[in-house]
């Protein structure tokens, strides 16, 4: 079977970051079994599928408080026929349309979209899809009123129903259960054996390059505070906590807000390829924070005989 991908273009999406992510992973490749995963922010949910289909997983749970997002997991998962029907006929339409016509089109869908919230679940998750496969740069932003407000894009030939991925993840979630909701919301689900990973929307590295409008509510740094002092308090019970933000040493080596905040926990750095500004010279490799309240495997040889760090393996 294909690798299988994120079904959406998300901002801070992790698909270019998995082979460095995976290094930090609580878990001895060669043992691969997880008891219980939960992820607290799915978004676009590459870690989750990294995970899911490199490693055996008794449980997952994925939480969202984007509510089309987690509506349109449930629909693949429950309804995948349903949804790439729907979807084949939108990429049908809207493929045939002369590029001047194409805009018309995705406003239609766009006012559909924003002001029908009775639209039934498998309709709305086309929706959702198919505005990400055609919308400016496959954003998902909403205003302060919770709209979604992105541009029609460009794109000559958009893959607006990827019936294969869309199948074989189908089948790749099906233990999974998704959940709209807070990251708090999680706790309930945590076991003994649990590793939880954190991916929240990321604090802005400059003041202007924020962008957290996943939704209609902002994560500002007191949100980022209180997350912290809940990740501290999962790693207090024995979970094992791995945590991704932005590193504000970017542009400020001052910057020692995320050293106080998880102070006592591992702090490593990651390079990533971001726009941290509009300006094409403002983009390129900067670092990001991986914080995790263990030793990652690689830099730990002895992690065998640590039974903190060794993740659960069912027999």
């Amino acid at each position: 079977m294909e690798k299988i991908r994120p079904f959406v273009k998300w901002a801070g999406g992790k698909g270019s970051l998995i082979e460095q992510l995976a290094k930090y992973y609580p878990l001895d490749i060669k043992e691969g079994m997880i008891d219980t995963y939960i992820e607290p922010f799915v978004g676009g949910g590459a870690v989750l599928l990294d995970i899911l289909q490199n490693y055996k997983v008794k449980r997952a749970y994925a939480f969202d408080i984007n509510k089309d997002l987690i509506n349109c997991y449930n629909v693949i998962k429950n309804n995948p026929q349903e949804l790439i029907n729907k979807l084949r006929a939108k990429e049908s339409d809207f493929i045939q349309l002369s590029i001047e016509d194409r805009p018309t089109y995705f406003y239609k869908i766009r006012n559909e979209y924003n002001n029908d919230n009775a639209t039934k679940d498998i309709e709305r998750a086309s929706q959702f899809i198919f505005l990400n496969r055609t919308c400016f740069n496959g954003l998902y932003r909403v205003n302060s009123q919770g709209k979604f407000n992105v541009p029609c894009g460009k794109y000559k030939n958009p893959t607006i129903c990827d019936e294969i991925n869309i199948t074989n993840l189908s089948k790749l979630i099906q233990n999974v259960e998704f959940i709209y909701g807070q990251y708090s919301e999680s706790e309930k689900y945590i076991t003994d054996n649990t590793f939880v990973y954190f991916d929240p929307p990321y604090r802005p590295i400059k003041k202007t390059s924020g962008f957290t409008s996943y939704t209609k509510e902002q994560f500002n740094d007191d949100d980022q505070i209180e997350l912290s002092k809940f990740y501290s308090k999962l790693s207090n019970k024995g979970v094992h906590v791995m945590l991704s933000n932005s590193d504000p040493r970017n542009t400020d080596p001052n910057d020692n807000f995320f050293d106080n905040i998880y102070k006592g926990f591992n702090i490593n750095t990651i390079s990533a390829k971001r726009m941290i500004n509009a300006d094409s010279k403002g983009r390129g490799v900067i670092s990001e924070l991986v914080i995790t309240n263990y030793k990652n495997m690689e830099s730990n040889k002895c992690i065998k005989e640590n039974s903190f760090m060794k993740i659960a393996v069912s027999n």
